[in-house]
């Protein structure tokens, strides 16, 4: 089993910029986190001429997006019309994708793909890595300028967004933690769309 795993958003990149950096990190197979699956502002990585690219390219393209993209289905993981992270992470279809995750390890070496260029800002950190992080996985964020940035790095820069790392008497590191991510995932999930004012009635 490869214990390493990356992850990368494509927003910055060219196709030709995201295959060098595949590449650079002997990436064989991507894992595509996006629940939709297209982009308006860089249609190159719409699903299907996507994966047929990185087939071209010698690298397995699969869709997780049902399993764990941002948007869930289940009402049961939103509070207040909002996707809650933490209600996620305990549903069974977010554990099958882990699996999927952790079973394609077992044979490839995987990136996980979402459009955030910065880790912290996106579902595929703050959700996905923080479930996977206990699995004893050495997770690695390919930035922007194509550096890799530990999960630990990532976690830290995480504690420093909302002020807690300094000593604290009461809390653990890991309380803090659990913090920030509650935090960040608040500032990042969807928001089911309030009917407009225009709208009501109809």
């Amino acid at each position: 089993m490869h214990n390493q795993l990356y992850t990368i958003g494509y927003s910055p990149h060219t196709l030709d910029s995201f295959l060098h950096l595949l590449k650079k990190y002997q990436i064989t197979a991507l894992a595509d986190v996006r629940s939709l699956p297209y982009s308006q502002y860089k249609p190159e990585f719409n699903k299907e001429s996507f994966s047929a690219f990185l087939k071209a390219n010698n690298i397995a393209y699969v869709f997780l997006g049902e399993q764990c993209g941002a948007r869930v289905n289940d009402l049961s993981c939103y509070v207040n019309g909002k996707v809650d992270y933490n209600l996620v992470a305990k549903s069974q279809n977010f554990r099958n994708g882990l699996d999927r995750i952790l079973k394609g390890m077992e044979k490839y070496r995987i990136v996980l793909m979402c459009a955030e260029k910065d880790p912290i800002t996106c579902h595929r950190t703050i959700l996905i890595c923080r479930s996977l992080f206990t699995e004893k996985i050495d997770i690695k964020h390919i930035l922007d300028n194509g550096e890799v940035e530990a999960h630990e790095s990532s976690e830290h820069r995480l504690l420093n967004l909302y002020k807690l790392n300094q000593q604290d008497l009461f809390r653990s590191k890991q309380q803090k933690l659990d913090y920030a991510y509650s935090r960040q995932g608040e500032e990042i999930a969807y928001q089911i769309a309030e009917p407009s004012d225009e709208s009501w009635g109809q």
